[in-house]
């Protein structure tokens, strides 16, 4: 069995990855920004020509960037955010290279991420993240795309996904501007100051969907992930039902709840 653990910001992912994986201590964890087989999500994308000039642009790192490296055909993934440098500009110049925020066209993400579904046969393993946020949030935000053509793709791949062991854990948030308002208070810098708000403020309403649609501060954000949350739950139930459970509270009944 392979689980998914999935839900919006704020819903409590991190923490029940971590008490599934001392449920399950022989299973692999994948989080955010990991080398992962499925997804790409805090990684860089890159021809082998794009890796050599990083390498020479940044000779002191040389040794990091390597270590952080893997190869898959003819391409190069680095896991550039887990690369701890006060180099200037580093993180910037490694984040143009991920496939997400519209720098690849509709088709060629799609096909990057199908195909990298594809050709995955693991097992026992623990994904945070890895089949609907930042995917989901790449098709809205960027592509603009609507629940019928979302609902499509993962139409698709569940095709792919055909004869797999999974299970989609999803955390649903039954109070998502009480929950909003909680990390914003969890996740600040040693001063107080907030850090992880004002990040995703910016980034929904700089989007082609935030902007269009006038998403702006916290009122914008609660819009968004409110349709965000009944769009996954919907694909879940259409999609994936036989593979989906949806935990409520946080992932409180853990242990206790059916089917673990």
């Amino acid at each position: 069995m392979n689980y998914f653990v999935e839900g919006i910001q704020g819903a409590g992912k991190s923490t029940f990855v971590g008490r599934l994986a001392e449920h399950f201590p022989d299973y692999r964890v994948f989080r955010e920004g990991d080398y992962n087989p499925v997804e790409l999500a805090w990684c860089a994308y890159m021809t082998e020509p794009q890796y050599e000039a990083v390498l020479a642009r940044y000779v002191g790192l040389r040794e990091e960037i390597e270590r952080n490296t893997h190869t898959e055909g003819d391409r190069r993934i680095v896991t550039y955010t887990r690369i701890l440098t006060d180099v200037p500009g580093f993180h910037k110049d490694l984040e143009q290279y991920e496939i997400y925020n519209n720098r690849l066209s509709r088709a060629e993400f799609e096909e990057i991420i199908l195909g990298r579904y594809a050709r995955w046969s693991g097992d026992k393993s623990i994904f945070e993240c890895s089949i609907f946020q930042n995917i989901i949030e790449n098709q809205i935000l960027f592509y603009e795309m609507n629940d019928e053509e979302i609902v499509a793709f993962f139409l698709r791949l569940k095709a792919v996904l055909a004869g797999r062991d999974l299970r989609i854990m999803y955390l649903e948030t039954d109070d998502i501007a009480g929950s909003l308002q909680a990390i914003r208070k969890e996740r600040v810098d040693e001063n107080g100051a907030e850090m992880w708000f004002p990040l995703m403020v910016g980034f929904l309403e700089e989007s082609p969907h935030g902007a269009r649609r006038g998403l702006r501060g916290f009122d914008g954000l609660v819009t968004h992930l409110t349709h965000r949350q009944q769009l996954e739950l919907r694909i879940l139930r259409e999609v994936f039902p036989e593979q989906a459970e949806v935990i409520r509270d946080r992932g409180k009944a853990l242990l206790s709840h059916g089917g673990l």
